[in-house]
């Protein structure tokens, strides 16, 4: 009897696993053989060479983090404002979230990198702008809700910053009540704003 094959998507998976700890130079195939806990001949089975295993890994993102949202939140429904929430959620989960932030960092060194993450942070917006448009009738501020929604889901992960005696999830959650114009959550479930 022969030996079990590493499929395919371990090698991607273990790529971008590495990719989210170290960049892309820390995708090697020696390194990732060592992982996976086996030889890296069963590598060139898959890809022609490490540049083509990048490529796919890029795909796989694409794929998890476009199209398969894009997918679920058709499927589960709700209005516009929950829709963007869950996009937001599933787009940057804790899975997603490190492989994300690898490949912007990635496409501020490498042209193809970059123009690849244009067209997904596209698609990305492109479903803020239609679900914002829903509320939203002025063209200019649905895409500056749009920009700022994006802005908040990406750009807090970078930030260091104290919120005194707010949490920080409370001054998230209250900028996403402001940028989707939406009452604030006050606790008693009345959407009031008054807690009582």
């Amino acid at each position: 009897m022969g030996a079990t094959r590493t499929p395919r998507s371990r090698w991607i998976d273990e790529g971008l696993r590495a990719l989210a700890e170290g960049g892309p130079d820390a995708v090697r195939v020696e390194a990732l053989a060592k992982a996976l806990g086996v030889t890296k001949g069963g590598f060139y089975g898959y890809f022609a060479d490490r540049d083509a295993l990048l490529e796919a890994m890029l795909d796989t993102w694409e794929r998890d983090s476009v199209d398969a949202v894009l997918d679920r939140v058709a499927y589960e429904g709700g209005d516009a404002r929950t829709q963007i929430v869950r996009a937001g959620a599933l787009t940057l989960s804790p899975e997603l979230l490190p492989i994300d932030l690898a490949i912007r960092d990635w496409a501020r060194r490498d042209a193809a990198v970059a123009a690849r993450l244009r067209r997904v942070d596209n698609r990305r917006m492109d479903l803020l702008r239609e679900k914002i448009g829903t509320f939203c009738s002025d063209p200019a501020e649905v895409e500056a809700r749009s920009m700022l929604a994006f802005c908040l889901r990406i750009g807090e992960h970078f930030l260091a910053v104290e919120h005194g005696d707010r949490s920080r999830e409370e001054v998230r959650t209250h900028a996403a009540d402001l940028v989707l114009k939406r009452p604030p959550y006050d606790g008693d479930g009345d959407g009031d704003g008054d807690g009582r």
